[in-house]
């Protein structure tokens, strides 16, 4: 397993208690209280394989090496599929250690093959960078502009040049609150300006979720590539991530 998957062997608690701030407190106490009393299954979000994630992922052509985050992972099942898939070098990072609790219970043996990160993903401090950020939900909940920078922060910390940021949320025209919160629906042009220059949108991807209930949400997912020194200097001939 490379360096970065053994810098997180165990879960560790990222945040510094004393300089959590009231926002954060009850980010962690809402996730906590929801995945303290439903079971995975029984979120509106909850997709027993996320096919979009995975395609998306596999697109980028890259070896069962690359190193994959999840961000805001939680309970979610494409790191199941992901380690099926031989991939070596995977964490999850999530604000609820309730939710990573599922899926270590979940994976059994496989856990320990895999990084889990309890922390803020606005106040997360990296310690490796990974070649894939992939994050389904988390950014759309993030209503204060100080909580998207701090996103934004980490992103760019965590993130290799040339690596890849997959990130969906609920699409524009779509539903305006998720778990009991407001949320925010990005395009690509919101996106776009929170992350920068440096990054460039490949392509957008449009899906109907059906939650276990059967109502139908819109979601888009938006793919970026982040710059290296060499893309500045030539023409970008990046891959096209199909429908």
């Amino acid at each position: 397993m490379l360096a970065f998957c053994r810098r997180y062997a165990h879960i560790r608690q990222a945040m510094n208690e004393a300089a959590v701030t009231q926002p954060e407190s009850d980010r962690h106490a809402h996730w906590e209280s929801v995945y303290g009393s439903k079971a995975p299954d029984q979120v509106s979000w909850f997709q027993a394989r996320p096919d979009v994630s995975l395609d998306l992922i596999n697109k980028l052509d890259l070896g069962v090496e690359a190193s994959i985050l999840d961000v805001g992972g939680g309970a979610s099942t494409l790191v199941d599929y992901l380690l099926a898939e031989g991939r070596t070098s995977l964490a999850v990072l999530d604000l609820s250690e309730a939710a990573l609790a599922h899926a270590r219970t979940r994976l059994r043996d496989k856990s320990g093959r895999v990084s889990w990160i309890a922390a803020d993903v606005t106040s997360w401090m990296p310690e490796a960078a990974v070649d894939v950020w992939h994050d389904r939900a988390v950014l759309h909940f993030l209503t204060d502009q100080s909580d998207r920078e701090g996103y934004a922060r980490a992103l760019h910390s965590a993130l290799k040049p040339g690596g890849w940021a997959i990130i969906a949320g609920f699409a524009p025209g779509g539903p305006q609150k998720c778990s009991g919160l407001d949320i925010v629906q990005h395009d690509a042009d919101s996106l776009q300006a929170l992350l920068g220059e440096e990054f460039a949108l490949t392509r957008t991807r449009d899906d109907v979720h059906r939650t276990p209930w059967g109502a139908e949400q819109s979601f888009r997912y938006h793919c970026f590539r982040r710059l290296s020194t060499n893309d500045a200097n030539a023409e970008l001939d990046l891959p096209q991530l199909g429908l």
